[in-house]
C-alpha cells in the first residue's frame, strides 16, 4: 500500500506516531543531559618521574629515553613528548584517534605495564602515570580567607571537599593553591660545630619522632587486644624538645636549633582572586549526570553549609558551567523557536495559512521527535546538537513542502485528498528518500572522523541524520493526513496552479535561457571560475573565537626566575585590572595554570617562572581593547617579562597560532636553528608577535670542583657535598609531623638569618667524627650555562618556535606570509623542520575529514545513479556541486568572515541541499517526459521546472531566514553565512543551471530514464 494513502485511510497509526513524537519529545527535553560543549575524549596520559640531582640532559638520557622506548612499543601510541628538567621527567603520551573512551582504560593499564618494564637508574622515583586529564571541573570557585591562618585554611578546604563529595552526582573535587606548611628545623652553625652534633643524628631524631609501626597484639580472656606505639609529637614545641645523643650527652633540639612552623618557602602555586590570596575548588560531575542538575545540587549544598563557614570567608564563582549551560540552552531554544516561527511565517506567505499549519506541524513534530531519539541514543543538549537542529531546518521542511505542495496542486486540479496523497507520494517518496540519504551523507565525513575534532562535532552528524530521516518519514505520513484535513479540493486557483505572475516570469526566463543554452553554460562556468579565484581572498581560520567573555594572560619571566618574582609581577597587572571598569573579575596563578574548568581549556606545564591570569569581562566586546591596553601596560611596566593575552577559542586545539619545530641530535644546533627561525619569521611578516622557543633561556649552574685527594682523606663523598648544599639552600626533608589527616614535612635547613655564604658551611665526616670546612674539600666553583628545559618529540630532541599574531589577522593569513621563507631555510644534515600550531591542527582535522569523504561521496554518487538508473541525470546534478562555492565566496567576502572548519561543514551541507533539490527537479523532468512523450523537450523542462519553483524557493527561503538566529552565534556564524549565501546562489543553479544542463545533455539524445 502507498504510505501516504495508508496514513489517511488508517489515521489512528499516524495519530499515535504524532502523539509519541510530541510526548516523547517533551520527556526527552526534560530529561536530556545538558552540556556547554560536546564531550570529546582526551586521549592523553602523563608519566612523571623524579631523578633528584640529575641535570635536564641527564634526565632525558637516563630516564625519559628508556621510558619512551618502552612506551613506543605500544601500537596504540600516536605521539610521545617529554619535558626534561633538573631532577624531573615529564612525559606526555597521546593515543591514536581511532581509540574511543571505552578502550582507553585497557590502554592505560597496558601503558602502566610498559612503564613498569623500563630499566631506570637507581635513585629515580617510581614513575607516576596520570590518565585523569579528561576530568572537567566546570563548577569552579575561588575561596578567599583573609586573616585566617594556614592551618585554618587547610581545615576549611578539607571540610568543603568532604562535604561536596557527598553531593549526588559529584565525581571529584579538586583543590589547588591551598597553602602548604612546613616545620623548619634550623641548627645554629656555631653551636652545632662547638657541640659536635652530627647532622645525621638530628635527622634520625626527627625521623623517629613520628613513626607508624606495628606494636603487635596479645590474646586476653576477652579476645584479642591490639597494641599501639606511643603517640607522636602533638606540637612544634614537642619537636623542639626532641633529644639528640652526642658523646654521651643528651641535648634537646632547642639547645642548638630554632624550630618554627611556617608556610612553604617555595610553593608550586600561588593563587589570588581579585588581588586577594585564595585557593580554588573545582567540582567535576559524573559523566552520566546532567551538569545543570549537579550544579544546582552543589549550589544548594553550599547554601546549606553557609552557617558553618566562618565570617570573612568568601566563595566566589570563577566559572559556573551549569549556569552557562542553562543560559545557552535557553538561548538556543529561543533561536530554535524563532527559526520555526520564521519558517511557518514564510510558508504562510507563499503557500497560504492551511499549508503553513500542515508543514509547520510536521516540522514541529520532527523537532520534538528528534529530541526523543536524542534521549534514546543519549545525545546531550549542547551547542553542537542544538545548532544542528537549526542548521537542518531548511532540509527538514523541504520534504514536507514537496508533499504538501504536490497535494495542493493535485487537489486544486480536482483530485481527492487520498488520490492527491497517493499520486504525490508515488512520484516523490523514492527521490526524496534518496535525496535525504544524500543530505545525511554530506555530513557523514565529520560523523565518521575519529579525531578530536570529529568527536567534538559528532552530534552535528547524529542529530542531522536523525532529524532528516524522521522528516522523510513524517512527510509521507503526517503531512498527507493533515493535508487531508486542511486542504480543500478545487482550491488554490482552479486547474492552472502555475498561472501566477512569478510562475509566468520564471517560464519566460527559463525559455530564454534554454534558447541561449550555448551562451548560458560558458557564462556559468566563467562565474564559477571567478568565484573560485575570489575564494582565495577569504580569510581562513580553524575554529572561531568563543563568545564567552573570558580571556587569558600568559606571563613568563626568564627561565630560573622564582615563583615569588612572577607573583609580584602578576600583582602589578592585578592592580591595573582592578582599575578597569569593564573587568568583572580576575584570578591569577603563579607557577602553573588553572584546573581544567572547561573541556577546551589547556593549562601550560608547571614552571615557577610562569604566570597566568583569567580575566572576565562584561561582554566579549570589551576583550579586544582590554587586551590591547593591557599589552601596552605590560610593555611599559614589565619589560622584563614575556606577556601574551589570548581569547578563548571554540573546539579542541590549543597552543600558539604559529609554530615551527626543529628536531636533531645536538641541543646547541637546535638553539641556533630556533634563533635563525625567529629572525626569518619576524622579517617575513610584520604580524608576528612575541616569537619564542619552548626551551626558554639557559640557566646559570654553579658546580663545585671536587678535591678528590683532600676530600677522600677527610672521608667526604660527592654525595656529602651535594647534601650540604641542599641543606644550605632549600633544606633536607628529615621527617613528617602528623596533625590529624595532615602530614607536614619537617625540613632541616641552614639559618636564614645568618646570611652565610655557601663556603662558610661545614661538612661532618664520620671518619674523623668532626666537621671540616666546605672549602677544604673543593677546588673552587665552576659557573656554567645549561639547558634546564630539554624537550623531546618521538624520542628526538625537538625545539619549537612559537609566536602570536596580530589580532586583526588569522593564523592562516600569517602562515601564508611566513611559510615560503621558512621552507627555504637551510638545515644541517640530520635535522628536520615541521610546522605545528593552528596549521597542523587544521591540516590534521581536514585530513581526517578527507579520509572519510571518499566513502561518503561514493555512496552519494551511487545513490544518485541508482535513483535514475542512468548516468547523464546524476552527471547533471553533480555538475552543480562545484558551483555551490559561488555564493559562498560572495557571502564570506561581503561579510568579511573567515572560512572556518564549521564553514567547511556548511559547504558540505550546502552540497547536500543542492544535490537534493537537483534530484527532485531532474526526476520531475523525467516524469513529465515519461507521462507526456508528445511534448517537446523544452516545454517538458519548463513544465517540470515550474512545478518545482515554489518548493525550491520555499526551501531556500526557509533555510536562509531560519539561519538568521545563528548569525549572532560566534561558533555557527561562518557556517550560517556560508549556507545562507551559498543556498541563495544554489537556488538559481537548481532552477536555471540544472534545466539548461538537462537540455544540453538530452537535446539530441533519445530519452534515457528509468521506467516508472
Amino acid at each position: 500500500m502507498n504510505i501516504a494513502r495508508g496514513s489517511i485511510e488508517r489515521p489512528i497509526i499516524t495519530w499515535l506516531i504524532m502523539l509519541g513524537c510530541l510526548l516523547g519529545g517533551i520527556w526527552a527535553f526534560l530529561s536530556l543531559g545538558r552540556l556547554e560543549d560536546p564531550a570529546f575524549t582526551i586521549k592523553t596520559a602523563v608519566i612523571v618521574t623524579q631523578y633528584p640531582g640529575a641535570d635536564a640532559e641527564q634526565v632525558a638520557r637516563e630516564v625519559s629515553e628508556p621510558l619512551e622506548s618502552e612506551i613506543q612499543k605500544m601500537g596504540e601510541v600516536k605521539e610521545v613528548r617529554s619535558m626534561n628538567q633538573p631532577g624531573l621527567s615529564w612525559i606526555t603520551v597521546d593515543m591514536k584517534d581511532q581509540y574511543d573512551g571505552t578502550e582507553l582504560p585497557e590502554i592505560w593499564t597496558k601503558l602502566r605495564n610498559r612503564v613498569g618494564n623500563a630499566n631506570l637508574p637507581s635513585g629515580t622515583s617510581v614513575p607516576f602515570v596520570n590518565d585523569g586529564f579528561g576530568d572537567v571541573y566546570g563548577i569552579y570557585y575561588a575561596v578567599t580567607a583573609p586573616g585566617f591562618s594556614d592551618a585554618e585554611i587547610y581545615g576549611l578546604s578539607t571540610f568543603l571537599r568532604r562535604e561536596l563529595l557527598s553531593v549526588d552526582g559529584v565525581a571529584d573535587v579538586s583543590l589547588s593553591g591551598v597553602p602548604n606548611e612546613v616545620v623548619y628545623v634550623e641548627p645554629n652553625l656555631s653551636l652545632t660545630v662547638n657541640q659536635n652534633v652530627p647532622p645525621a643524628a638530628i635527622q634520625a631524631a626527627i625521623a623517629n619522632a613520628n613513626p607508624v609501626s606495628d606494636a603487635g597484639s596479645f590474646q586476653s580472656t576477652d579476645g584479642r587486644v591490639l597494641l599501639q606505639g606511643p603517640e607522636g609529637n602533638d606540637s612544634v614545641q614537642d619537636i623542639a624538645g626532641l633529644t639528640v645523643g652526642v658523646g654521651g650527652e643528651i641535648l634537646n633540639l632547642f639547645d642548638f636549633s630554632t624550630v618554627t612552623r611556617a608556610r612553604e618557602q617555595n610553593p608550586n602555586l600561588i593563587i589570588r582572586h581579585d588581588g586577594v590570596e585564595a585557593f580554588t575548588m573545582g567540582v567535576a560531575g559524573l559523566a552520566s549526570e546532567n551538569i545543570v542538575t549537579v550544579g544546582e545540587r552543589t549550589d544548594a549544598k553550599l547554601l546549606e553549609l553557609a552557617p558553618q563557614i566562618p565570617l570573612g570567608i568568601e566563595l566566589t564563582p570563577i566559572y559556573q558551567q551549569h549556569v552557562i549551560v542553562e543560559e545557552a540552552s535557553g538561548s538556543f531554544l529561543v533561536n530554535l523557536a524563532l527559526s520555526v516561527g520564521i519558517v511557518v511565517a514564510v510558508l504562510a506567505l507563499f503557500m497560504g495559512p492551511r499549508a503553513a499549519v500542515v508543514v509547520g506541524t510536521t516540522l514541529l513534530l520532527t523537532v520534538v521527535g528528534t529530541l526523543l531519539f536524542m534521549g534514546i541514543f543519549s545525545i546531550e543538549m549542547e551547542r553542537i546538537s542544538l545548532g544542528a537542529l537549526i542548521i537542518a531546518m531548511g532540509m527538514l521542511v523541504d520534504n514536507a513542502i514537496v508533499v504538501a505542495e504536490g497535494m495542493q496542486i493535485s487537489m486544486a486540479r480536482g483530485k481527492t485528498s487520498r488520490e492527491a496523497a497517493e499520486d504525490t507520494a508515488s512520484k516523490t517518496q523514492i527521490p526524496l528518500l534518496g535525496a535525504t540519504v544524500i543530505g545525511i551523507m554530506a555530513f557523514a565525513g565529520i560523523g565518521l572522523s575519529p579525531d578530536a575534532t570529529g568527536e567534538f562535532l559528532f552530534s552535528l552528524f547524529a542529530v542531522i541524520a536523525i532529524s532528516l530521516g524522521l522528516s522523510w518519514g513524517l512527510a509521507l505520513t503526517v503531512t498527507p493526513l493533515l493535508g487531508h484535513y486542511f486542504f480543500k479540493q478545487g482550491q488554490e486557483g482552479g486547474t492552472d496552479a502555475y498561472g501566477g505572475f512569478l510562475f509566468r516570469a520564471y517560464k519566460g526566463l527559463l525559455r530564454f535561457c534554454l534558447k541561449l543554452w550555448w551562451l548560458i553554460i560558458p557564462a556559468l562556468l566563467a562565474v564559477t571560475v571567478a568565484c573560485f579565484a575570489l575564494f582565495g581572498q577569504v580569510k581562513q581560520q580553524f575554529f572561531p573565537d568563543s563568545n564567552t567573555p573570558l580571556f587569558f594572560v600568559h606571563y613568563k619571566l626568564a627561565q630560573g626566575a622564582s615563583i615569588h618574582e612572577v607573583s609580584r609581577d602578576l600583582g602589578i597587572m592585578e592592580g591595573w585590572l582592578s582599575e578597569q571598569e569593564d573587568v568583572v573579575a580576575f584570578t591569577s596563578y603563579a607557577g602553573q595554570g588553572a584546573s581544567r574548568f572547561m573541556l577546551t581549556y589547556q593549562a601550560e606545564d608547571p614552571n615557577p617562572s610562569y604566570g597566568h591570569i583569567i580575566v572576565r569581562t562584561d561582554t566579549i566586546n570589551e576583550i579586544a581593547p582590554l587586551i590591547s591596553e593591557m599589552t601596552q601596560f605590560s610593555f611599559e611596566n614589565l619589560p622584563q617579562g614575556e606577556f601574551r593575552a589570548k581569547r578563548l577559542s571554540f573546539g579542541p586545539g590549543g597552543g600558539d597560532p604559529i609554530q615551527v619545530r626543529f628536531s636533531g641530535p645536538d641541543p646547541s644546533v637546535l638553539r641556533e636553528l630556533s634563533e635563525a627561525a625567529i629572525i626569518r619569521l619576524t622579517e617575513a611578516s610584520s604580524h608576528i608577535i612575541a616569537p619564542r622557543t619552548d626551551w626558554r633561556e639557559m640557566e646559570q649552574v654553579l658546580r663545585p670542583i671536587y678535591a678528590t685527594d683532600r676530600a677522600q682523606q677527610a672521608g667526604i663523598s660527592r654525595e656529602d657535598i651535594a647534601e650540604t648544599m641542599l641543606f644550605a639552600t632549600e633544606g633536607v626533608t628529615a621527617g613528617v609531623y602528623r596533625e590529624g589527616d595532615r602530614q607536614i614535612p619537617i625540613v632541616m635547613r641552614a639559618e636564614k638569618d645568618a646570611n652565610l655564604a655557601l663556603t662558610d658551611h661545614v661538612i661532618y665526616t664520620d671518619t674523623g667524627q668532626t666537621f671540616v670546612s666546605f672549602e677544604q674539600v673543593i677546588d673552587g666553583f665552576v659557573f656554567d650555562a645549561q639547558n634546564t628545559l630539554v624537550l623531546r618529540r618521538d624520542r628526538k630532541l625537538t625545539i619549537t618556535v612559537g609566536a602570536d599574531i596580530s589580532p586583526d589577522r588569522t593564523a592562516a593569513e600569517v602562515q601564508a606570509e611566513v611559510q615560503e621563507a621558512m621552507d627555504a631555510m637551510p638545515l644541517p644534515l640530520g635535522y628536520q623542520m615541521e610546522w605545528g600550531g593552528e596549521y597542523e591542527s587544521s591540516r590534521e582535522a581536514q585530513a581526517s575529514l578527507a579520509g572519510q569523504l571518499p566513502l561518503s561521496m561514493i555512496i552519494m554518487v551511487l545513490i544518485s545513479i541508482l535513483l535514475f538508473n542512468a548516468l547523464r541525470q546524476p552527471l547533471i546534478i553533480w555538475l552543480l556541486v562545484p558551483m555551490s562555492v559561488n555564493g559562498v565566496s560572495l557571502a564570506l567576502v561581503g561579510t568579511g568572515l573567515p572560512f572556518t572548519f564549521t564553514a567547511l561543514l556548511g559547504l558540505l551541507s550546502l552540497s547536500g541541499m543542492l544535490i537534493k533539490n537537483g534530484i527532485v527537479l531532474v526526476e520531475e523532468i523525467d516524469i513529465v517526459r515519461r507521462e507526456n512523450p508528445q511534448e517537446s523537450l523544452k516545454e517538458a523542462i519548463v513544465t517540470a521546472s515550474t512545478s518545482r519553483l515554489r518548493p525550491v524557493i520555499l526551501a531556500a527561503a526557509t533555510t536562509i531566514l531560519g539561519m538568521i538566529p545563528l548569525i549572532w552565534d560566534a561558533f555557527f556564524q561562518s557556517m550560517a553565512v556560508t549556507i545562507m549565501g551559498g543556498l541563495a546562489f544554489a537556488s538559481i543553479l537548481t532552477l536555471i543551471a540544472a534545466p539548461v544542463f538537462y537540455f544540453a545533455f538530452f537535446r539530441k539524445a533519445s530519452l534515457q530514464i528509468a521506467p516508472n
